[in-house]
């Protein structure tokens, strides 16, 4: 088995895609995780390669959020799209990092993005409500490089 197919179990990566469907009745923003072994890059370059080429650039309202973890590397970095950075404080993502870096030191990496994809959730309720209309604009499922 790969580095990306250990870090998390069939189970765990169903309650984080679980955990991202919950968070997404909170806001219209849209949420992924991607996971893979290596990057040669740091993990902010890499997480905005792989944010494009997801295609999470293309969300009506600009609102989409990568988690991105580099196995290997022990790397991770959460970036939002440009309508989220227009609106929210340079440090929006800080606690939600520190909450998921803090699980992620003690192996807890399954409930480390869960807390923080909840937490994404309920922070961008503010900016980025839920309407009744919303449409899944992007995958629920980990993405894996």
């Amino acid at each position: 088995m790969s580095l990306t197919e250990d870090f998390l179990t069939p189970e765990e990566e169903k309650e984080v895609v679980h955990a991202i469907s919950l968070a997404e009745k909170n806001t219209s923003g849209e949420i992924r995780v991607h996971i893979e072994a290596h990057a040669e890059k740091p993990p902010i370059e890499r997480a905005k390669e792989v944010f494009h080429q997801l295609g999470m650039d293309k969300t009506e309202a600009k609102n989409g959020v990568l988690f991105y973890v580099g196995v290997q590397d022990h790397s991770f970095a959460i970036i939002g799209d440009k309508g989220i950075d227009d609106l929210v404080e340079n440090d929006f993502w800080d606690c939600t990092k520190d909450l998921i870096i803090d699980h992620f030191k003690n192996q807890q990496f399954k409930t480390g993005l869960v807390e923080g994809i909840l937490r994404a959730g309920e922070r961008l309720k503010k900016y980025f409500p839920y309407k009744d209309d919303d449409a899944n604009e992007l995958s629920n499922e980990i993405s894996k490089g």
